[in-house]
């Protein structure tokens, strides 16, 4: 029994010793274990510095230093605003501004451009699950994989085209996100040649210039 209360002491004594007394103040120095997390050699923002012969500890960036990030240029209507990535705008999100509803529509010039650059990321990003033709009959179906998203599934089709970059971004049932993948501007221009899959499914005669129909195979 004393060595039980021995031992309950002896885990009392270090119990306070490393949690201390709760709320309470003191005006003993505190023990420092790594004192060097906080006492960090800096500057002072605008304090001076006797390495630089200006003494001066604010400095310009070096010279030739790279921007973190790259703002991207806006074209919906014909602007070339710039975007950063860091906005919470809808090219970026998804989303209107304020709200979780989705945008109904690229927020981006849809040009031959856009679609070249992005049959090229859909054939490497999402061709070997959804295949070459979005119909979810990619290489992984052969490996096993069963469950892949038709992308011309009714659904899908009906989805506006903020959800299909949530989706690509945030991932959804079985498929992973691909925001560290794929940039923001890849993901829309994957999203354009998605829809113009689709067109090539669900479109008429009419839909054909009517220069081009005599061109057309039955």
């Amino acid at each position: 029994m004393r060595y039980f209360l021995a031992v309950a002491m002896m885990l009392g004594v270090l119990l306070l010793g490393v949690v201390g007394f709760r709320d309470t103040t003191t005006r003993r120095t505190p023990i420092e274990v790594f004192p060097d997390m906080d006492r960090q050699p800096k500057l002072r923002p605008q304090a001076e510095d006797a390495f630089f012969a200006d003494n001066r500890g604010s400095r310009r960036p070096v010279e030739g230093t790279m921007a973190r990030m790259t703002p991207m240029t806006m074209g919906a209507s014909g602007s070339s605003e710039l975007v950063y990535g860091y906005e919470d705008l809808p090219v970026n999100t998804g989303h209107l501004t304020g709200v979780t509803n989705y945008v109904e529509n690229i927020p981006l010039t849809v040009s031959g451009e856009l679609l070249e650059r992005g049959m090229g990321r859909y054939q490497i990003n999402c061709q070997p699950c959804h295949g070459a033709l979005g119909d979810g009959n990619g290489i992984t179906r052969k490996l096993g994989m069963v469950v892949v998203a038709n992308l011309h599934d009714p659904r899908i089709i009906k989805m506006p085209d903020g959800e299909l970059f949530h989706v690509i971004t945030s991932g959804r049932n079985l498929m992973s996100n691909y925001a560290a993948q794929v940039s923001v501007k890849d993901r829309w221009s994957i999203i354009a040649y998605i829809r113009a899959l689709q067109r090539s499914r669900l479109a008429s005669i009419d839909d054909v210039p009517e220069q081009l129909r005599s061109t057309l195979t039955k």
